[in-house]
């Protein structure tokens, strides 16, 4: 990239991105062997600027080289449809994961070390995204239908800076108790799934390593009430219970707390945890923030090109659904960094407005709206 480009809005987007390691990695690995135009690094640019761009298609990402600033950041001048498809055929899945680790842990120290109930709970869960069949047979999914399952774990700091720390993907088949292992493999935390993950097994393993969880419990799940604590007078939780989980055949041996409370349509939640250490309510709040992720979820397929795909084979998928979470990881950080109180689409929005200008201008713009907002506050106090 010249210095117009790395001093220009975009240049600081991708900047968190250890371009050096990257080549490093793309050497070692032969990736770039024989290659005589699109290079794994212009790759990845040209598709970051298609994610953020959302692009609809191959065409429309050739027809970004147009520009001649774009194109001294690429290094090339033009681009078939054709030789993209090959490369993001081509390209390793592996090395654009690689940049999604490293950017998780830039975000984690932009995080801090201070500890809260928030930043020590991990959200689990999976969305399915569909495929067609005939465009892509290597993930079967039912008779008529392909699709791909993307196993998530999310970091719930707050409602506006979550963050994917880890992800599988797998075949839309896939039942989602097969990626609790890659999933939650670390004590000290809290653990938060729906019943889809629910494992008399794992419980008793979690328990034994001191790893909390908490979960909805299936509606046929066997119950013995060993004791019942008592509830605040103004409490929104029905019952607080101490039980063991399972019938004598096929049982969790810890005991675990069972917590009954209702949802926003009145209906019965039942959470079950092995986390003594916590006010019911509490509890009853942490399962409630697993609705995070849900959202994200939404958001990542509203702003981000992940519902549908550039390419056909499975590396084009991997690669674009780790293109997608690099993406959104590259806007927290510079949200994290700018200290902004914007949401994340309003940046994005700017970024675009700005692409090829000045940072400058781009952290400007971020800088005084939210000088405007907060005296806007100030006038109402």
């Amino acid at each position: 990239m010249d210095k117009n480009t790395l001093f220009s809005s975009f240049g600081k987007y991708i900047s968190p991105i250890n371009i050096v390691k990257f080549q490093q990695r793309i050497d070692e690995t032969d990736q770039d062997k024989y290659v005589k135009k699109l290079t794994t690094k212009a790759y990845l640019l040209l598709f970051l600027h298609a994610q953020l761009q959302q692009r609809e298609g191959l065409r429309a990402i050739a027809d970004d080289v147009l520009s001649k600033k774009f194109q001294r950041a690429l290094g090339l001048s033009s681009i078939s449809p054709a030789q993209l498809s090959r490369k993001n055929n081509r390209a390793d899945p592996a090395l654009l994961e690689e940049i999604f680790v490293d950017l998780v842990g830039q975000i984690q120290r932009h995080s801090g070390s201070t500890h809260s109930l928030r930043k020590d709970m991990k959200i689990i869960d999976s969305t399915t995204i569909g495929l067609c069949l005939q465009k892509y047979k290597w993930a079967t999914f039912r008779k008529i239908k392909a699709g791909i399952k993307i196993h998530l774990r999310l970091v719930f700091a707050d409602q506006e800076d979550v963050y994917p720390e880890k992800i599988t993907i797998t075949g839309a088949k896939s039942n989602d108790r097969t990626q609790m292992e890659s999933l939650i493999d670390e004590g000290g935390f809290m653990y938060v799934f729906d019943r889809g993950y629910v494992d008399y097994e794992k419980f008793d393993e979690y328990t034994d390593k001191g790893v909390f969880f908490a979960s909805r419990l299936k509606d046929n799940a066997e119950i013995r009430h060993l004791h019942a604590f008592k509830l605040r007078s103004e409490s929104s939780v029905l019952s607080d219970s101490m039980i063991l989980l399972g019938t004598p055949q096929k049982r969790v041996d810890n005991v675990l707390r069972l917590i009954e409370t209702l949802d926003s349509k009145g209906n019965l939640i039942r959470i079950i945890t092995n986390r003594f250490d916590l006010e019911a309510e509490e509890l009853s709040d942490i399962y409630r923030w697993r609705w995070q992720i849900e959202l994200f979820f939404k958001w990542i397929k509203q702003h981000v090109k992940i519902k549908s795909f550039y390419g056909t084979s499975e590396n084009a998928v991997r690669n674009q659904v780790f293109l997608a979470l690099i993406a959104y990881c590259l806007l927290l950080l510079v949200k994290l960094e700018q200290n902004s109180q914007h949401s994340l689409l309003q940046i994005s929005r700017w970024l675009k407005v700005f692409l090829w200008q000045t940072f400058e201008q781009w952290i400007g713009r971020m800088n005084y709206q939210s000088k405007r907002t907060s005296r806007g506050r100030q006038k109402r106090n």
